[in-house]
């Protein structure tokens, strides 16, 4: 069993199967355990009881999202544990691996400037689709310090409550967003080598993973916006590529092919940059040129992300969820 000082916090809405695998692999670690639910319609409420951890149910009149679930769970488990030290915050679509906690608490103890440890996050099923594949390249992120975190992560409890927690209203991006808050009070992010969790993204269609791709893109603008002003601005690049390729160049290609049908022959740029990514990657892979294509064509995904923020936010409207499974 690890220390006393750390709780697990879980977050889920019909998970099924994936959250009773995500629960029993936490359980094996400490007792400290929260699951909160975001208005689940199967059993995911009852068999977490059934596993005997405390669950809270989020008040459904107020909009669901990842962060505000974190947060609500945060406050449960310092309600069952004030001197709580480290949460380890995890989605029920993860399982944590068993040797993550030791690992990452004997590198807070000493390391006192770090705020938030992560790990490894791989796919469970990587080979059962072209997008879960992609989903597991894209957690293969540099070890070190390092500019924000995901959704499964160690956080020192002191830096949590320092930055005010995650922002309850972002239904995408709150991790980043985060981490931005605690760089600029001094506080160090890491990513460890080290395996942390397995991952079920369940993609199969390629409407899920567009879908997916939205989600990220309406995160790169709220995040954008919301540290415009900050010299640690985060989704800034990314949200301008996506406007540059999915938003100016169709746009500019279209309005000169009004004027002469040769400019058309710019389109070309989307194949060069197929290229140019499957050469970065592996060229001799097909497997490299199928990322290439739907990581070009991600831009499409995210642009609509994008314009679904600002349409919202031009009318006024909350954010809503924006699921993929």
């Amino acid at each position: 069993m690890i220390s006393d000082d750390v709780g697990v916090v879980a977050i889920g809405r019909n998970e099924g199967e994936r959250l009773i695998g995500c629960l029993a692999s936490v359980k094996s670690n400490t007792d400290n355990i929260v699951y909160v639910d975001s208005g689940s319609t199967d059993e995911s409420i009852a068999r977490a009881q059934q596993i005997g951890v405390c669950v809270v149910t989020l008040d459904s009149t107020k909009p669901f999202s990842a962060a505000r679930a974190r947060n609500e769970g945060f406050a449960a488990l310092k309600v069952l544990k004030p001197d709580i030290r480290f949460v380890q915050f995890i989605d029920g679509d993860c399982i944590l691996v068993q040797t993550w906690l030791n690992k990452a608490l004997t590198f807070f103890e000493r390391r006192t400037d770090v705020g938030i440890a992560c790990g490894r996050r791989r796919e469970q099923y990587p080979t059962a689709s072209i997008y879960n594949q992609l989903c597991d390249f894209e957690w293969d992120t540099p070890l070190g310090e390092t500019s924000a975190c995901g959704g499964d992560a160690l956080v020192r409890v002191e830096a949590f409550e320092t930055a005010g927690g995650f922002r309850s209203q972002l239904i995408a991006g709150e991790e980043p967003e985060l981490c931005v808050r605690l760089r600029n009070l001094g506080w160090k992010v890491w990513r460890l080598d080290a395996e942390m969790t397995r991952h079920d993204a369940a993609m199969k269609r390629f409407a899920q993973w567009w879908v997916r791709s939205v989600r990220t893109g309406y995160g790169y603008a709220e995040v954008s916006r919301l540290h415009k002003t900050s010299p640690l601005r985060i989704g800034t690049r990314e949200l301008a590529r996506a406007i540059c390729w999915a938003g100016i160049m169709p746009l500019t290609i279209g309005i000169g092919a009004l004027i002469h049908p040769a400019v058309l022959w710019a389109a070309l740029i989307y194949v060069l940059q197929i290229c140019r990514i499957a050469f970065l990657l592996a060229p001799t892979s097909f497997k490299s040129w199928k990322f290439a294509l739907l990581i070009t064509l991600a831009k499409f995904a995210e642009f609509q992300g994008v314009t679904k923020y600002y349409y919202r936010r031009w009318q006024g409207q909350t954010g809503a969820l924006i699921e993929y499974k």
